[in-house]
């Protein structure tokens, strides 16, 4: 990494604990290094929008501050889930007007998940604000995203830490943000920890397994926090800065060593 130092950045989902992106972020402003690629997943997809058309951490910071992380939704009669993340929808279009992922300044991808034929949708192109609802679509939860053709749900599904899109673009380094890695298995004491323990161990390994050629893999020490407690999100960006900025600090001076 030269003196101008700069990386390709994917952003994990993992609900409320996205906060700890905005965290990141400050850790690569006071570093000096650039992001010239950024991809991301469910939360992420929100996260690395908003850095993509522009805004620096202390704004997206006040954003996540003053978010309310479990009103983002509202009912809907489907028959493919009870809400809609519709809300959603209007905040990013509210906070970034109605843009088009390829307006953006920095290079940008989404990665969503199509539910009708199980393949994984990267999204480069369209209205950012469906993407970002798309990627962040749970299903069963929330009614599914139609764009074109398609049923669009969570990426999670599919590739949580979104590599794959960097990896396109051919140019090095790349540094992944895994907000989901540590977290802590317990014994489960009914059949909904059962199946909550399944799907983060298969996330886990799946994880693991995508993110093998990045350059760096900040796996943030959450394991503490809650996927849906909003009273954390302060404590969520400090941890964020405090375990990414010396891994990048390290990473920008094998680079420029």
């Amino acid at each position: 990494m030269d003196k101008k130092a700069s990386i390709g950045l994917a952003l994990g989902g993992g609900a409320v604990l996205g906060a700890a992106h905005v965290g990141v972020l400050h850790a690569l402003d006071e570093l000096a290094i650039e992001v010239h690629a950024l991809s991301g997943t469910s939360i992420g997809s929100f996260i690395a929008s908003l850095r993509a058309f522009g805004m620096g951490w202390r704004e997206i910071e006040n954003i996540a501050l003053d978010l309310d992380w479990l009103d983002l939704s509202g009912l809907t009669l489907s028959q493919f889930g009870l809400l809609s993340n519709k809300k959603f929808g209007r905040i990013v279009r509210k906070l970034l007007g109605k843009r088009r992922i390829e307006e953006a300044s920095v290079p940008l991808a989404i990665v969503a998940t199509d539910i009708g034929s199980g393949e994984k949708i990267v999204l480069k192109q369209g209205d950012v604000a469906e993407a970002v609802m798309a990627s962040s679509c749970i299903p069963a939860v929330f009614k599914p995203v139609e764009i074109g053709e398609r049923m669009l749900v969570d990426g999670v599904l599919m590739e949580n830490v979104p590599l794959s899109p960097l990896l396109e673009l051919g140019r090095r380094p790349f540094v992944c943000v895994d907000l989901m890695g540590s977290h802590i298995f317990r014994k489960p004491d009914n059949i909904v920890d059962l199946l909550l323990n399944a799907f983060y161990s298969t996330l886990k390994a799946t994880t693991a397994m995508q993110t093998e050629e990045a350059d760096l893999k900040i796996e943030l020490d959450l394991g503490a926090f809650s996927l849906v407690d909003t009273r954390q999100v302060p404590q969520l960006i400090e941890t964020g800065y405090r375990d990414s900025l010396p891994l990048l600090r390290q990473l920008k001076d094998d680079g420029n060593s």
